[in-house]
């Protein structure tokens, strides 16, 4: 199956945040950060626009031409460290949802686990619209990335936050790092890494 993959701009902020909003929304993270549906009905779409724009400014979007999946990846450097940016995760819940503590939280604990020391790619979060999944979109959005960084020798990395995408994942070469993150009285995320392949 061909898909067309194009890089997102700002002019696709909003139809990108309300496909990662729908695609997200019933995810085990998203409700663990949210646990009350109508507040996750008012709150969730802001914190999903605010990664977005997180991407759009350092790292890059790639998104179906049709509109039905996308893709949030950012470079991360071989010098990264977690301390770069110590302030993130407040910064982030204050924009979101200064009284809900999980944005932080979960923002802080994946941070303390995410690999440093080698130059990756980071698969931020991939999003397919529900009537479209099975279709192999995500796969199509995510191999288009794989596919140079095997060619630029570069490893992946990304969270899963469920069992089915971590099945995805581990088709596509992503292997558990080993070092789960669990969510307090919440769900497992699995850190998952990608070494480049011939």
């Amino acid at each position: 199956m061909g898909v067309v993959i194009r890089r997102a701009g700002d002019g696709d902020r909003e139809a990108v945040t309300r496909l990662l909003d729908e695609a997200f929304h019933d995810d085990p993270a998203s409700r663990w950060v949210f646990p009350d549906p109508e507040h996750r009905r008012r709150s969730h779409p802001l914190l999903m626009g605010a990664f977005l724009d997180i991407v759009l400014a350092e790292g890059y979007v790639d998104v179906t031409e049709d509109g039905s999946g996308c893709a949030l990846w950012l470079p991360v450097p071989a010098q990264a460290h977690e301390e770069d940016d110590e302030d993130g995760p407040a910064r982030l819940r204050e924009a979101v949802d200064p009284g809900n503590e999980r944005i932080e939280q979960i923002a802080r604990l994946t941070g303390e686990v995410h690999p440093a020391g080698e130059a990756h790619e980071y698969l931020w979060m991939i999003a397919v619209s529900p009537a479209r999944q099975g279709e192999g979109l995500g796969t199509a959005l995510i191999q288009h990335v794989l596919e140079r960084c095997d060619r630029e020798r570069l490893p992946a990395y990304l969270e899963a936050s469920n069992a089915r995408s971590r099945g995805l994942y581990e088709r596509l070469g992503f292997a558990f790092t080993g070092r789960a993150v669990d969510l307090p009285d919440g769900p497992r995320m699995w850190p998952m890494w990608r070494k480049p392949q011939h």
